[in-house]
């Protein structure tokens, strides 16, 4: 096997060779090409509505394969229904032997609704330095920069050692057809890969503009939806009472809203907090080292969770409510209120431990708690799933990603971080496939805004992204 007849310094003339390339800025004609391929992708309404279409984007990113060149045999369009068509491209290498890397990426986004922008979310907007529009910072930015630098390798003859694949999936976000779980359960053989990379997590955080760490998703929350439901014989509104419906289940959720779970590290965590201890000063460093004392201190956790959202969700499991419905007319006291609480668990716990503490919580037998399953199927209790366990820090994944680091931000630690939310990770963890997060996309601390109202990404960003992806994709392939 060639891989094993690799000289220690033919593997770090490969490794250089790909970050000399990538400090060299993007050409400009495939930085058009890869703005137009990001336009194409925000203009398309892939949600999870009657106006939105999977297909319709996977479709348009099969004709541009097809235009440049790639054969047909190796562009796979399929998927469980005509709108949820997930699309893998295989870009074959010289080594049979070897397993390919699969790049996996969702092309599905959350709904946006136009009265709450200040610009149209499904028109790709340019102004003040940064590109408008849903899903440029989740996930349409990398799905852009993985078709463009396919596109550009192809485009330059390039034939890689370790075979490389991308899956553009459906339904990351929600809905009945997640891409990722049927691709692994009804296809496996077209996206069995030796490891993933998943650009839905991890990343580069900025402070002030300055690169301060580069994260590498190692594992992630469990995602569960939790159908929160007070009852109550209701009435004629001309004579209220205290304990109808809808104060009943604000008395629940204004419980929720106050509650903090348990403070917990783990082995992710813990090793992303001392990188991050040793890059902060004053208080913030101080209350950085004082949680990893053995026992932690409380007070250094609770200002930490204070001063940002991010650490907060770092620590504990987190629960809010998303939706509100209640009553069923005007003049009558609501016999019935029901919320959607949301809930990012911490590893180690699962969903049905969560629904038994949300229910001691509100301490109310009038309410009921309820499972939500990703398809929306509402059921008495809940998995007893538990998190992906973090993948051992393979060296053909790091040492590239690591190298490229420093080529486009220099100093810059590369840390592992658990994911405060969940991905498509989750079903190749499960079949045994190690998932990796990153993205090569630099945001600043304080201005992520995916799911968000104004979702934007600077253009600097994404053009320091494709020279990321670029480099890392020759590096993995010749690794």
């Amino acid at each position: 096997m060639f891989r094993k007849t690799l000289t220690l310094a033919t593997a770090a003339l490969l490794t250089a060779t790909a970050v000399a390339q990538s400090a060299t800025p993007v050409p400009p004609a495939d930085l058009a090409e890869a703005r137009a391929i990001f336009k194409q992708l925000i203009e398309i309404n892939t949600t999870d509505t009657p106006q939105g279409n999977v297909t319709t984007a996977t479709q348009a990113m099969q004709k541009r394969f097809l235009d440049a060149g790639f054969p047909a045999a190796d562009l796979h369009l399929l998927g469980p229904n005509a709108r949820k068509m997930n699309l893998v491209v295989d870009y074959p290498g010289t080594d049979k032997s070897e397993k390919p890397v699969l790049f996996l990426c969702h092309v599905d986004v959350v709904e946006a609704l136009r009265s709450d922008w200040h610009t149209d979310p499904f028109q790709f907007v340019e102004k003040d330095g940064y590109y408008y529009g849903r899903g440029t910072q989740d996930m349409k930015d990398s799905d852009a920069t993985v078709v463009a630098t396919f596109l550009r390798l192809h485009r330059e003859g390039y034939h890689p050692r370790r075979g490389m694949i991308l899956a553009l999936t459906a339904d990351e976000e929600g809905g009945k057809s997640n891409g990722a779980s049927w691709l692994v359960e009804h296809h496996r053989e077209l996206v069995d890969a030796a490891f993933v990379i998943n650009p839905d997590s991890g990343g580069v955080e900025l402070q002030n503009g300055k690169a301060v760490v580069a994260d590498v998703e190692a594992t992630e929350k469990v995602y569960s939806d939790f159908q929160v439901t007070a009852y109550n014989r209701g009435g004629h509104s001309s004579l209220p009472r205290p304990d109808n419906a809808i104060y009943e289940l604000m008395a629940a959720l204004n419980k929720l809203a106050t509650y903090s779970f348990p403070f917990e590290l783990n082995s992710v965590t813990r090793e992303y907090f001392t990188a991050m201890a040793k890059q902060e000063h004053g208080q913030v460093g101080e209350d950085m080292r004082a949680i990893l004392k053995t026992p932690p201190d409380m007070a250094a956790a609770a200002r930490l969770s204070a001063l940002s959202p991010d650490f907060n969700s770092n620590f504990r499991t987190t629960c809010v409510a998303t939706r509100l419905w209640g009553g069923h007319a005007n003049n009558a006291l609501p016999q019935t209120a029901q919320a959607n609480v949301n809930c990012r668990i911490f590893p180690g716990h699962s969903p049905e431990q969560i629904r038994q503490q949300l229910i001691a919580l509100f301490g109310d037998s009038k309410l009921s708690v309820k499972y939500v399953s990703d398809a929306g199927v509402v059921s008495e209790t809940a998995p007893d799933r538990q998190a992906m366990t973090p993948p051992p820090p393979m060296p053909e994944v790091f040492k590239p990603l690591d190298a490229m680091v420093q080529a486009i931000w220099p100093g810059t630690p590369v840390t592992p971080i658990m994911e405060d939310g969940a991905s498509d990770s989750i079903y190749f963890a499960k079949a045994g496939i190690p998932c990796y997060g990153f993205s090569g996309i630099a945001l600043e601390r304080g201005d992520e805004r995916m799911h968000g109202q104004d979702e934007r990404l600077p253009i600097d960003s994404y053009t320091k992204a494709l020279q990321f992806m670029y480099g890392f994709s020759k590096a993995v392939g010749d690794e």
